[in-house]
């Protein structure tokens, strides 16, 4: 059996599929399908036999323009793929039907996803109902609906192929500041503050950061860390990130990355999206106040003047919440 697995947004939302994926793979071959963003997790998942990448223009952001052609050639890509069955996995706020449109034009046979909206023919297996339950659970609940279980001693938390062992020897703590979404991250000079916190309390710190992002790590970092922004692949960064005693993040991929190889997450979690879905898997503290003004607003940026539902964090806070996550 070869099954479809199509989640279309960014690395951290992919690593949330994982356990998805792994249920279908007991199955058969996988094949996942994803946008630029996800790719580099997607290649990081047990049981993806291939994945094929796609800009999706109702999930990119910025969105690219639909193009009659993009749309055809897309088809005709899923039509050559000859998958037994898709499964369609989106957050509470997608809708999966313009996709499950697209798969049926592609001549999938079986396609299962959650749609509140109703969805004529265009899903063989429907689920309804939109309770706040995290976001891998909400992934694996449609992969049992397409009669998919985890095999026998899979517990279900997320995980990646085994990533290079760390280089950097002796303890250290990760900081990673940046995220895609603004809002969903502290400020660089409260950041900064953290790291000059956490190494007069003892850690080593060493920050983390895309090759976009070398500005923002080179500030943070400052005298104290080691500055790792733009010098690791997504695989090296999961090596990272498995060799830290904890890692310190927003709401971003690297959180699920940190989750997926076992390494306990302090949080800097922005209530612009609810925590019950999307806080880190396994052992973890949220900090920010989870009922600022801008709770469930899916702002990108900060809609409310000084970011107070993190800023209001103290670095102190953060040095606290490293000890507890380690003990």
């Amino acid at each position: 059996m070869r099954t479809l697995v199509a989640r279309l947004d960014s690395d951290g939302d992919v690593l949330l599929a994982g356990p998805a994926v792994r249920a279908a793979a007991t199955a058969g071959e996988v094949v996942f399908l994803c946008g630029p963003n996800g790719v580099r997790a997607a290649e990081l998942l047990p049981g993806v036999t291939r994945v094929i990448e796609w800009e999706c223009p109702w999930i990119a952001n910025p969105a690219p323009e639909v193009r009659p052609f993009d749309i055809e050639a897309v088809t005709a890509l899923l039509h050559g793929v000859r998958a037994d069955v898709a499964l369609i996995l989106t957050s509470f706020h997608q809708s999966p039907l313009p996709l499950a449109l697209v798969l049926r034009l592609a001549g999938l046979p079986k396609i299962v996803a959650r749609s509140v909206d109703y969805p004529g023919s265009l899903l063989d297996v429907r689920l309804t109902g939109d309770e706040d339950i995290p976001e891998a659970q909400r992934a694996l609940e449609v992969a049992l609906a397409a009669g998919f279980a985890l095999p026998d001693g899979d517990d279900g938390r997320l995980a990646v192929v085994d990533p290079p062992k760390s280089p950097l020897g002796r303890p250290y703590v990760v900081v990673h500041p940046g995220a895609t979404v603004p809002a969903r991250t502290w400020s660089p000079d409260r950041w900064a503050k953290a790291v000059v916190a956490l190494t007069a309390a003892g850690h080593r710190v060493v920050v983390t950061g895309g090759p976009a992002e070398a500005a923002l790590t080179g500030h943070v970092a400052g005298a104290c860390g080691t500055d790792l922004g733009g010098r690791t692949s997504l695989l090296e960064l999961a090596g990272v990130l498995a060799g830290a005693e904890a890692v310190v993040v927003g709401n971003t991929g690297p959180a699920h990355l940190a989750a997926a190889v076992g390494t306990p997450v302090v949080s800097l979690f922005a209530p612009v999206v609810p925590a019950a879905r999307w806080a880190p898997h396994g052992r973890h503290v949220l900090l920010g106040d989870q009922n600022a003004p801008c709770r469930g607003t899916r702002a990108r940026d900060c809609p409310v003047p000084g970011h107070p539902c993190l800023d209001q964090v103290d670095p102190a806070d953060v040095v606290a919440a490293v000890a507890e996550v380690t003990a």
